[in-house]
């Protein structure tokens, strides 16, 4: 089973259940899809819905971010229990150690040696670990690995 179909059924069962919070994200979840494949008219594979899920996750995270900062810590629970529901979709995240070597691996095949040549590295390792980590994280120990 795809990842888009998953989503449509969870959107079913969520449904059956009366789960309304759930059945809104998923159906936010559905009208972004449909959207990105309508404005560049194509059909997502399974990277494609990992990718629009990233794009919800840092957008959730930013309101919780602005909600907190503005004392209004309900709209930001609801923003957090949205990130786990989207989150649920994600594939399973790699540990420190595997994306240490993967970013160490992209930073050896690249022949980086600067900063300046952090957009080689990072042109290696993001297919490698989209999806999979938290690209400001992997563009941190690039970062550090770099100016090290």
């Amino acid at each position: 089973m795809t990842l888009r179909e998953r989503v449509n059924e969870d959107v079913k069962a969520a449904m059956k259940a009366r789960e309304a919070e759930r059945l809104g994200t998923l159906r936010l979840l559905t009208a972004a899809l449909k959207q990105r494949e309508v404005d560049e008219r194509i059909t997502l594979d399974d990277a494609g819905v990992v990718a629009v899920i990233e794009k919800m996750l840092k957008q959730r995270k930013d309101s919780i971010a602005q909600y907190e900062q503005a004392g209004r810590q309900d709209l930001a629970d609801a923003e957090k229990r949205e990130v786990a529901i989207l989150s649920a979709y994600l594939p399973q995240q790699l540990s420190e150690a595997e994306l240490a070597a993967a970013v160490a691996k992209a930073v050896a095949d690249s022949g980086a040696k600067s900063p300046a040549d952090m957009g080689k590295v990072m042109a290696i390792v993001k297919p490698l670990v989209a999806g999979k980590a938290d690209m400001g994280k992997v563009s941190a120990l690039v970062k550090a690995r770099l100016a090290g």
